[in-house]
């Protein structure tokens, strides 16, 4: 069943992770057929919805901005500072620039969500 809670704006996306949580390989194509069973829309429609949230995401952390979805969790950018590596095969060293990754931590929801679904499977096993 579906967790639902009232905060604005993300009881749907609660729905939505919830009944992800039945798959053991996401693609976007999942993603998009969820979206669009649970709201009652149109595949193309919750395609066109998938692809604006993850444009603005993407956006978002083009800029730097952090992206909090909460009690989803957050993405945001990190800094990696240059260092020194070796090339495997010749063992020549290399300076290896600074750059900038995106990163995603967990919200809380999302932590009891997939602790729980562990939980589920290991007593199904007994």
């Amino acid at each position: 069943m579906p967790i639902r809670r009232r905060v604005p704006g993300c009881w749907r996306l609660y729905t939505v992770v919830s009944s992800l949580l039945e798959f053991n390989s996401l693609t976007k194509a999942d993603l998009v057929d969820t979206v669009a069973e649970e709201s009652e829309l149109s595949k193309r429609q919750a395609g066109e919805i998938v692809d604006l949230v993850l444009d603005s995401i993407r956006n978002a952390l083009a800029k730097g901005d952090k992206v909090q979805l909460i009690p989803f969790g957050s993405f945001v950018v990190r800094e990696r500072k240059k260092r020194e590596g070796r090339n495997p095969k010749t063992g020549a060293k290399l300076l290896i620039p600074a750059r900038k990754v995106p990163a995603f931590t967990a919200g809380k929801g999302l932590r009891d969500a997939v602790a729980g679904s562990k939980k589920r499977a290991a007593a199904k096993k007994r």
